[in-house]
């Protein structure tokens, strides 16, 4: 049994919260503005406290950093870092831009505590059932540390290497999903104009190459009339884009693409949607 702390227990967090107290282990969580998950992980087993300090002075064996983006992360490990001891394994779950996670692990290196990457590919679904895809950045010797904490809410988890090559990988995995799940909504969009069945253009979609897990999360809902079939805000979307087109500076291509898509969730947080699913964006 270990002494676990986890900052960020919302959409996402929660799930993987969960699996850590699946795994016997002892949960201390930190209040933050959405109490629905915060109340349900308590009424689960975890221990809430008021504080960073009271938070660190669990003798935590690991802690979970799930937050939104990396100037909130940073805020947070500037006031954690003086507060924990050398033994602390710092896991960060954050979608950090391609220096973020670099900066904080240097911050922690100041006081020789380890630090581990690991954005995550899937959903709030897929971290209540443990199986998400961890794509992890650390070092060879950090990484091990980490292993027996990914084992509880990753499928599978992929080494990638130092700390930074997390974040480019995951940054990139998330242009081709955003990508496509944007593909789909101007799809499904435009389908509607034309009058076209829904469910055989599905069904057509998925004998071919455009074939995806997207696709699916979108339609299996839709066609229900549940426009909430992918979970992933425009707000977050425009955050994860705006990094990709920054890391992308240098490919011309590629940053011209990163920037329509990009444009497409700004428009939407404009139109006072930047909380809706992107599957949402299809009736709005």
């Amino acid at each position: 049994m270990k002494n676990v702390g986890f900052i960020g227990v919302g959409y996402m967090g929660y799930g993987i919260a969960k699996n850590i107290l699946k795994n016997k282990n002892n949960l201390f969580v930190i209040a933050n503005k959405n109490r629905s998950p915060i109340e349900k992980i308590v009424n689960e087993g975890a221990v809430e406290v008021n504080s960073y300090e009271e938070l660190c002075s669990k003798n935590l064996d690991c802690l979970f950093l799930c937050v939104t983006n990396t100037p909130i992360a940073h805020s947070i490990i500037e006031i954690i870092s003086p507060l924990l001891n050398s033994d602390t394994v710092i896991i960060d779950i954050t979608t950090h831009n391609q220096n973020g996670s670099i900066e904080a692990n240097k911050i922690f290196k100041s006081k020789n505590i380890s630090y581990i990457e690991c954005p995550v590919m899937g959903g709030p679904v897929q971290a209540e059932e443990g199986v998400l895809g961890g794509i992890v950045g650390a070092s060879e010797e950090d990484f091990k540390k980490a292993e027996i904490f990914l084992k509880a809410f990753c499928k599978d988890y992929f080494y990638f290497g130092e700390v930074g090559m997390g974040a480019k990988s995951k940054l990139l995995n998330n242009f081709l999903t955003l990508g496509n799940a944007t593909l789909i909504v101007h799809m499904i969009k435009s389908a509607e104009k034309f009058n076209i069945d829904l469910k055989k253009l599905y069904d057509v979609a998925r004998l071919g190459s455009g074939n995806s897990a997207a696709l699916s999360r979108i339609f299996d809902n839709l066609l229900k009339n549940d426009y909430t079939g992918f979970k992933f805000t425009a707000k977050n979307s425009h955050k994860d884009l705006s990094y990709i087109q920054e890391m992308m500076s240098e490919m011309p291509d590629a940053e011209k693409l990163a920037k329509v898509t990009k444009d497409f969730y700004k428009d939407a947080i404009d139109n006072g949607n930047g909380e809706s699913f992107i599957s949402e964006l299809i009736k709005k």
